[in-house]
């Protein structure tokens, strides 16, 4: 698995505050995020990944990329289908490029 995800910014409180708003990844104390891993029915697994610098409750894309637009986010026009679920991209404000992911139904 992934053990972090660490992204340096310019104005690293800006850039988690965008992150929280706009994505709803809660905040620890120390700025960031430990999302931790569950097994597939929902039992908590002895691992994690953190996020330093969960998305929406609802697993809509579509929508969510309407939402980011209407906040004023920069979001790609284009989203990609496949067998893996629906992708779509957004711009946080330090020019980072960040996928996001509906799974497929059923997942």
């Amino acid at each position: 698995g992934i053990g972090g995800i660490f992204i340096k910014a310019r104005d690293p409180v800006a850039l988690r505050n965008w992150y929280h708003r706009h994505l709803g990844i809660p905040l620890d104390e120390w700025g960031g995020c430990a999302f931790r891993w569950t097994d597939a029915a929902g039992a908590p697994y002895a691992s994690m990944t953190v996020w330093s610098v969960s998305p929406m409750d609802s697993s809509d894309l579509d929508r969510l990329l309407t939402v980011l637009r209407e906040e004023g986010c920069a979001v790609d026009d284009k989203t990609e289908t496949s067998e893996f679920g629906k992708f779509g991209w957004v711009v946080d404000p330090e020019g980072n490029k960040v996928e996001l992911w509906e799974p497929p139904v059923g997942q």
